[in-house]
């Protein structure tokens, strides 16, 4: 089953989040690699492809999982969880309607 993950950064984590970036994407590549991940991607805090150093407001990851308590586990992973870049994660179950 799929699973959203939805996180709030914390203010001023921009440079954290920076510095943790590399560790985080290399986790949704095996993700991707194993054909589990569906979608994932930063919130720009301000309307733009580009933010700057408006940078960024969380990220969302919707990927599968055995289970609910492995897609917390990996979230609780999270490398920027360890850089304190989140300030909250929400994990939730998530069918997957559109496009077919």
């Amino acid at each position: 089953m799929y699973y959203a993950i939805i996180a709030r950064d914390h203010p001023e984590s921009l440079a954290a989040r920076l510095e943790a970036r590399p560790a985080h994407l290399e986790r949704l590549r095996r993700l991707q690699e194993e054909g589990r991940l569906l979608i994932a991607g930063p919130h720009p805090a301000i309307d733009s492809p580009d933010p700057g150093p408006a940078g960024f407001s969380g990220s969302l990851v919707v990927a599968e999982f055995s289970d609910l308590a492995a897609a917390q586990a990996w979230a609780a992973a999270d490398p920027y969880r360890a850089a304190g870049v989140y300030a909250e994660v929400v994990v939730k179950p998530f069918l997957k309607v559109l496009p077919a």
